[in-house]
């Protein structure tokens, strides 16, 4: 069984110092970046197959070198056996369809062409939720969508999944699809270990997995003289290694056209507060007064 879970690198909004240039492209370099927060739903969703199924399960991402790290975070989180880079300047800028075009040729260069492929829900940038069903749709798989659980039957060759019905909490299907498919998981995913050989399992793969990302931290240390595309575990490839004609990928293949962006305040700097001493029963009352009616759902 091998899987595939697609990862993404979004700007920290907490920062408050998101960066754009004059044509309304997000100006990455200059704005912190983690990983984004839908797609640790994938990545447990990932995990639980392989703990309950066995295989491997490769992680992979499009995006600037500096993604290194975020691949080795998603390392620990899906406990994956190996991560891959796409990047060059010539990706650089792409909309939801150059990036699926991009990704899919990316997976169809697998050495092990994966049973599963899964994704988040949505971006928190650009949320539009299109990268997962697009790069579906290039590579012509089963999709299934707000996946909340799954199993795998291997002898049948089938995933059975219960998704929310348009996003729906209150609505709930199962469905069945054949393998390879590509999953995209739901927030309300919850992975489920009831056998104790499979808590067992998970708990050796986290001691494994730790280790193998904290070996590539050391190619990625600033002070290393390491190279991270000699580690064993991390492939990158750029547009040329893909076979990818520049002119339909990056900006020059996205049809996006981007009329505008809302500028993201940054938090106040200085807030009001009342300083209230813990041992003054009176200042105490007054504040206990104050919260009571939000204590009791007013």
């Amino acid at each position: 069984m091998h899987s595939v879970v697609l990862t993404k690198g979004v700007p920290d909004f907490r920062e408050g110092q998101v960066s754009f240039d004059e044509d309304g492209h997000l100006e990455r370099g200059k704005t912190p970046t983690v990983m984004n927060p839908n797609d640790r739903h994938a990545l447990r969703a990932a995990l639980q197959t392989k703990v309950r199924r066995g295989g491997t399960v490769s992680l992979m991402s499009m995006g600037p070198p500096g993604y290194m790290e975020v691949l080795q975070e998603g390392m620990r989180d899906v406990y994956a056996d190996d991560l891959y880079l796409l990047s060059d300047r010539e990706m650089g800028a792409a909309d939801t369809w150059a990036t699926a075009m991009t990704v899919a040729t990316g997976i169809q260069k697998l050495e092990e062409p994966p049973d599963l492929v899964f994704a988040g829900f949505k971006t928190a940038d650009g949320e539009t939720g299109h990268t997962g069903p697009q790069t579906e749709w290039c590579l012509d798989m089963p999709l299934v969508t707000h996946v909340i659980s799954l199993d795998i039957d291997e002898e049948e060759g089938t995933l059975r999944a219960k998704r929310l019905v348009e996003g729906d909490v209150e609505e709930i299907e199962t469905v069945e699809a054949p393998l390879p498919a590509f999953v995209v998981a739901d927030p309300e995913f919850e992975p489920t270990y009831r056998r104790a050989e499979h808590r067992l399992k998970h708990k050796d793969l986290r001691e494994t997995t730790q280790q193998r990302a904290d070996e590539f931290g050391e190619y990625l240390d600033d002070d290393s003289d390491l190279d991270p595309t000699d580690w064993d575990r991390f492939t990158m490839w750029d547009h040329a290694d893909l076979n990818l004609d520049p002119d339909y990928i990056g900006l020059d293949g996205s049809p996006t056209i981007v009329a505008g962006v809302d500028p993201i305040p940054k938090a106040p700097s200085e807030r009001e507060a009342t300083v209230v001493d813990p041992d003054d029963d009176a200042e105490m009352e007054g504040v206990v007064e104050e919260l009571e009616p939000y204590a009791a759902g007013d």
